[in-house]
């Protein structure tokens, strides 16, 4: 695939994608990080439930402290994992106080040194939070990106650097939602929805359902 093919399929995306944004529900930085740790293994509307309740009595490191771990788990029981996603968070609020004042770190080194935070999550923080151009690679868009022959890898990291480097410069800030949204509602798992694509004639995904 060529960058005029790239570039085409991004401005395709971009006009049928008018809101390219996080389905996460989030007012801050803050709310932000801790939903995003909550949504490993997790659907977003799993998410959204827990946090809705939860961060109407805390949305600050403090306030999730003084919660402490298990009656952080009384919020977030519905969500997979969530004995040791509790134990993490609760970690990471302490470190975001001790070594940040309580405020979310803007760059990728220290945020991947909080309790509970990769590579992915801290990509869709700098993406999300604080406007980088930076692509968090999720099942959706490594499934994307190969079948659609746009960026293929064999492993996450090979995707978002091909991501990195063959992204058109106009669509940087917005390609990380463009392609999680194409791939949660049309370009899905098990049978992709290729004739409502607006991308079908220039992907090269060689199965086509009809």
């Amino acid at each position: 695939m060529n960058q005029k093919i790239r570039q085409a399929i991004f401005d395709r995306l971009a006009a049928a994608i008018l809101k390219p944004a996080t389905e996460l529900n989030y007012n801050n930085p803050f709310e932000l990080l801790i939903a995003v740790v909550l949504s490993a293994q997790a659907t977003d509307k799993e998410v959204n439930k827990a946090t809705t309740r939860l961060f109407a009595v805390a949305n600050t490191p403090q306030a999730i402290l003084a919660l402490g771990k298990e009656g952080l788990k009384a919020y977030i029981k519905t969500i997979g994992l969530f004995n040791t996603k509790a134990a993490n968070i609760i970690k990471l609020c302490q470190q975001l106080l001790d070594r940040h004042a309580g405020q979310v770190p803007k760059t990728r080194e220290e945020l991947e040194a909080l309790a509970g935070v990769g590579r992915k999550t801290a990509n869709v923080i700098l993406n999300t939070a604080f406007g980088l151009h930076t692509i968090a690679v999720d099942t959706h868009i490594f499934r994307v990106s190969n079948r659609t022959g746009i960026a293929p890898g064999k492993t996450v990291l090979e995707v978002e650097r091909k991501l990195d480097k063959w992204v058109p410069k106009n669509h940087k800030k917005d390609a990380h939602h463009l392609l999680i949204l194409h791939g949660r509602y049309t370009c899905i798992a098990r049978k992709p929805r290729c004739p409502s694509c607006v991308i079908e004639d220039l992907c090269e995904f060689k199965e086509k359902t009809s």
